[in-house]
């Protein structure tokens, strides 16, 4: 009976571990309403064995109110079975107070020490993507649609803050259509202008030069309307981005989650290829 406790505990040694979680903004984060970890966002990476030299900003949903903790560890332990390197942002919320931009910055940023470190983590700084869930996905649609927002004043970064493919898994998208309400308020306040609703509602922000995007979601999701995702494929139809979307007909919000066997992996994987972003070593 050693020979199999042998191989499973070489198994679990050659598992990827999480990294010590890096502190973004290490003078502290620009408005930050305290000092304690809800006012202090985090960057952890997870290094494959076998990496390809792609790599992947990983931000969690929860309705900005909220970290998903679901779609998060797991979700980069997946990447790195595809020898993509991953970074999971936790990132501040409006549960804390933070309103937009605030969350962006911090996408900013984290997309920001990934390029700047590239060499360290044995990255191409040219294959660093983003994948959001839920209200994670708004913050990745924003993340390529108005990264200027995230900018810090006075501040003259040298490297492009702009991921280079995105993922939007059954993503919060309007503030207008079918708005989820707890992400809206988390992320805008109770009683926003025109002009912010207007900045936020990604559809509306589409234009020319964005990258390539993969979404999918669930017809019968009955937290975020799967118009969000339709609203947004529309826009970048409409601006030539090129893109892909799927829909599956079953499944309510979070379907796919990692154990679940969805069709969705695979075609992500399809995807990762025909861009020429090999997901495999």
């Amino acid at each position: 009976m050693k020979f199999p406790l042998l191989i499973l505990l070489l198994s679990l040694a050659t598992l990827p571990a999480a990294e010590k979680p890096i502190t973004l903004w290490t003078g502290g984060a620009p408005g930050a309403l305290g000092t304690t970890a809800k006012d202090i966002p985090t960057l952890t990476p997870y290094v494959p064995a076998k990496a390809s030299g792609a790599a992947m900003l990983l931000i969690p949903g929860g309705s900005y109110s909220g970290i998903y903790e679901g779609q998060a560890e797991p979700f980069a332990l997946w990447l790195n079975e595809q020898g993509i390197t991953a970074f999971v942002l936790r990132y501040r919320l409006g549960s804390a107070g933070y309103r937009y931009p605030a969350q962006l910055q911090d996408a900013v940023e984290a997309m920001r020490q990934i390029r700047a470190n590239s060499a360290r983590w044995k990255i191409d700084p040219a294959r660093i993507g983003a994948m959001g869930f839920s209200a994670g996905g708004h913050l990745v649609s924003t993340l390529i649609n108005r990264p200027e927002d995230g900018e810090i004043e006075g501040r003259t970064p040298s490297v492009s803050p702009r991921p280079d493919l995105a993922i939007l898994c059954y993503p919060v998208i309007s503030m207008i259509t079918k708005p989820h309400a707890t992400s809206r308020k988390m992320l805008i306040g109770e009683t926003p202008g025109d002009e912010l609703i207007h900045k936020t509602s990604s559809e509306l922000q589409v234009h020319a030069g964005l990258p390539p995007c993969f979404l999918w979601h669930t017809a019968e999701d009955k937290l975020v309307p799967v118009e969000h995702a339709q609203l947004y494929a529309a826009a970048l139809h409409q601006s030539g981005i090129p893109h892909e979307l799927h829909l599956y007909q079953h499944g309510d919000h979070g379907t796919g989650l990692i154990g679940t066997q969805h069709p969705w992996f695979a075609d992500l994987l399809f995807w990762l290829k025909a861009q020429k972003w090999s997901a495999t070593p």
